[in-house]
């Protein structure tokens, strides 16, 4: 039945944008959200939408096959979409055993419930990472290259997925996507953080010389690229959905200083002053870029948000809800601030 959808991760940074574009944009479906609520997934993503014939929410993993079955067999719903993932590189170069688990046993959970449940279309959300570090945008055939802990487990999902559409024929689509940004990222990601760090008086981290040059899309726009490779995607495809917005990451900062500084009308020098270089992380990549060129001929997508727009909306979003960063940031995420950003990354090898 194409009005009932699963969106795993849906209390997550770009899952509760997706959720919530749905109960906008598709108001006769019915929504259901499995989210496990780590750190990064927080219900108050979401207060504004509340349970109904519409809308369901679900405590749980994805690794959990008898729970994923058993919403499978409740709901028989006609679509997935999985947005469940540990998602920061930084993390699983501390730790990768959680993004092995999460990001590829529980992708196989799921594909294993599409493959049994009559399931009409599953979409793998991927990130432009598992193509590594490149120069030529490519395109979705390329090889994939993955740098980081966090990047191969992503590589080794889709290839999951892509391998599972060949063998059972199962209806899978990927979408690779750039460098979200937009309201409720959690402040590990750069820009959310530099936000943060820049109204709480602290040092602006730059990993090494931040050159690194990255796509960035804003989350609302990849929201509505995912909800076109769901409805109308070419089933065994892979999607990349990039804006075409490629900046250096110190361009990015100090973008984000002179815009904090108008905001809130102080002299954007002293929040450039904060800018420090930090030690780089291991292995990190210096150019993601991406040939977008299929979603926009296949499927008439087009990114709608100029970055200065995104970027000024987003810090805007920040300046209001001071509240939620300082709820999300509190206990476990100092300890996490500190591992990778003021002490030696040699020193977690």
């Amino acid at each position: 039945m194409q009005n009932s959808v699963v969106v795993t991760g849906g209390c997550g940074f770009i899952g509760s944008h997706f959720v919530r574009l749905l109960r906008t944009a598709r108001p006769d479906w019915r929504v259901v959200n499995l989210d496990k609520l780590t750190y990064a997934g927080n219900l108050a993503n979401l207060t504004d939408i509340g349970e109904s014939g519409h809308y369901r929410f679900v405590h749980g993993d994805i690794v959990d096959s008898d729970l994923i079955n058993g919403v499978v067999r409740d709901e028989q719903p006609w679509g997935i979409v999985n947005f469940a993932a540990e998602s920061h590189v930084d993390r699983s170069i501390l730790d990768p055993a959680p993004f092995l688990r999460t990001n590829v046993l529980g992708a196989q959970v799921l594909l294993d419930a599409v493959r049994q449940g009559g399931i009409k279309r599953f979409v793998q959300i991927s990130t432009d990472e598992v193509y590594g570090d490149v120069q030529t945008p490519p395109d979705e055939e390329a090889t994939l290259r993955p740098s980081s802990p966090y990047a191969a487990s992503k590589g080794a999902a889709d290839l999951l997925a892509l391998s599972y559409h060949r063998t059972y024929g199962i209806p899978i689509l990927i979408a690779r996507s750039a460098n979200n940004y937009g309201p409720h990222q959690f402040p590990e990601k750069l820009i959310p953080l530099m936000i943060r760090n820049a109204l709480a008086g602290e040092i602006l981290p730059v990993y090494g010389d931040g050159a690194q040059v990255r796509d960035w899309l804003f989350v609302g726009d990849n929201c509505t690229a995912i909800l076109q490779v769901l409805e109308h995607g070419r089933l065994g495809a892979v999607y990349n959905v990039g804006a075409g917005e490629h900046r250096p990451n110190i361009d990015v900062v100090r973008a984000i200083c002179r815009l904090v500084a108008e905001e809130t009308r102080v002299d954007p020098q002293a929040l450039l002053a904060r800018i420090q270089s930090v030690p780089d992380r291991p292995g990190h990549d210096r150019r993601y870029v991406m040939d977008s060129s299929r979603i926009r001929a296949e499927l008439g997508w087009t990114p709608a948000t100029p970055f200065q727009d995104g970027l000024r909306t987003t810090i805007r979003w920040y300046l209001e809800h001071q509240d939620w960063t300082e709820r999300v940031t509190s206990g476990d995420y100092r300890a996490y601030y500190e591992a990778v950003y003021r002490r030696n990354w040699g020193a977690h090898g």
